[in-house]
This record gives C-alpha cells, sequence and structure tokens, in this order.
C-alpha cells in the first residue's frame, strides 16, 4: 500500500490548489500536475523496489519489465472532479500477471475512503469486508451512470429504457460508482468510456464483492472499452436492455 499512501499525499497537497497546472492532452482531456506526480512516483517505486515489474500508466503509456507481472496505474480517476475542487477522485492500482488482474487498489483521499481486493481473498473498504447487495428486481434496483449529454461517446442508446425500468438513479461516474456496487449501495453502474487503467482495479474489486464486471458486449476484458458493474443477478438484463434503443 505504500504507493497508495503516497499517492494521497500528493494528491491532497495539489487538490483545491490555486496554483494547481492543469493542460490539455491530444484527446482534450485534462491532465494534471497531480497526475504526472503521482504515476512518476510510482514508476520509481517500482524500479526501486520491484524492477522486474512492468508498468502501464495513463501518462507515461507502458514499460515493459522482465517479470509477467506489472503494475497498472491511473493517477488521478476523476480528473476533471479534481480540476473543479470535486472530491470525488481516486488513484486506482492493479497488478495484473498473466492477463488477469489479481489484485486492485481504489484510493480516494479526499473521500477518507481506501477500497482493495485481491483474487480468492475478498474485497474491503477500509478493512472492513464489503458485498454486493442481493437484489434480483431491476424495479428495485439503484443505477449509477456518469455523463449524459454530448461528449466522448455519449451514453449506451438504451439507458433511457434501463433508467425507466429501474427504482432509482444516481450520476455519481467514474470509480465511485462501481465501489458503490461492490459495497451493496446499488446495483449497476455504466461507463460506456474506459481504458484499461480505469476498468483493472475496479474489476478486480467488484468480483471480489461477488459481482459481475463486463464491458457493454459483455466481454470480461480490461481491453473492453467500457465497463458494466452488477450485483451479478442483474447484469445480463442491464446489458441487453442497454444494447436495444427504446
Amino acid at each position: 500500500m505504500a504507493a497508495a499512501d503516497r499517492a494521497d499525499e500528493i494528491a491532497l497537497h495539489f487538490f483545491r490548489n490555486p496554483g494547481l497546472r492543469v493542460d490539455t492532452k491530444p484527446d482534450l482531456s485534462p491532465v494534471t500536475e497531480a497526475d504526472r506526480v503521482i504515476e512518476a512516483m510510482a514508476r520509481r517505486l517500482v524500479r526501486d523496489t520491484h524492477p522486474a515489474l512492468g508498468v502501464l500508466g495513463e501518462e507515461e503509456g507502458e514499460a515493459a519489465g522482465t517479470a509477467e507481472a506489472r503494475l497498472i496505474i491511473d493517477p488521478i480517476d476523476g480528473t476533471r472532479n479534481f480540476v473543479r475542487g470535486i472530491p470525488v477522485f481516486a488513484t486506482l492500482l492493479a497488478i495484473e500477471t498473466g492477463g488477469e488482474v489479481v489484485a486492485g487498489v481504489a484510493s480516494a483521499p479526499a473521500l477518507g475512503a481506501r477500497w482493495h481486493a485481491a483474487r480468492g481473498g475478498g474485497a474491503f473498504r477500509d478493512g472492513r469486508r464489503i458485498l454486493v447487495s442481493r437484489i434480483e428486481a431491476l424495479e428495485h434496483a439503484m443505477l449509477f451512470h456518469g455523463n449524459l449529454g454530448p461528449g466522448e461517446a455519449g451514453p449506451p442508446p438504451g439507458i433511457a429504457g434501463l433508467i425507466a425500468r429501474v427504482e432509482r438513479t444516481r450520476g455519481f461516474g467514474d470509480f465511485l460508482q462501481h465501489m458503490l456496487v461492490a459495497e451493496g449501495a446499488g446495483e449497476i453502474a455504466i461507463d460506456p468510456v474506459m481504458q484499461p487503467w480505469d476498468i483493472a482495479a475496479p474489476q478486480v474489486i467488484v468480483e471480489e464483492a461477488g459481482g459481475r464486471a463486463t464491458g457493454l458486449g459483455g466481454e470480461r476484458s480490461i481491453y473492453a472499452g467500457s465497463l458494466v458493474t452488477s450485483n451479478g443477478p442483474l447484469h445480463e438484463t442491464a446489458l441487453r436492455a442497454l444494447a436495444h434503443p427504446t
């Protein structure tokens, strides 16, 4: 957890700092000084403590290692929130080996929360075991989503129909909605545009909490390009609804 601890310190140093430097990447998304400093710190830590480990990060790309395993890092998930002073952001760290994510951490210092999981070991928030809900009826489900307006790929075609069928919706977006599914606070969370570093940690945390994590097409892969998490029983129903406009 050393990387997560240090990432928390760096993030809080820059959060709501009037001197924060914000640049625009070629894809028009923002990148802050905090993003760059956190990822650089994590890469140095890997070089110093596990030099054989590869690294895949949002800001600096991939650095191959000699080991089969690699660290996957999103230094600030929720950068737009971070820039606007909204405390819903986290550093996401995951270990992938042999194509399988075997451990993940989502550390959200402004919320005072940290989630983590390891394959076969369960999922936890701040040391407390977490589990998905047991709700099996869509009409009793809580649905989480991110941006429903223009930008990126926009919402899935069936989002309006799915919203009409659930009990409640909330627009938390980013990592937090998937952590809330893992905790049992909601049943379905949808992110239509995701990168491997966005997906890796939430995937293992949700699955170890007893839920499911796939792309919109149902593929279980951090390279799916999208992420739908659920408590399990409602997963296929949600995917079918999202695929068909109403």
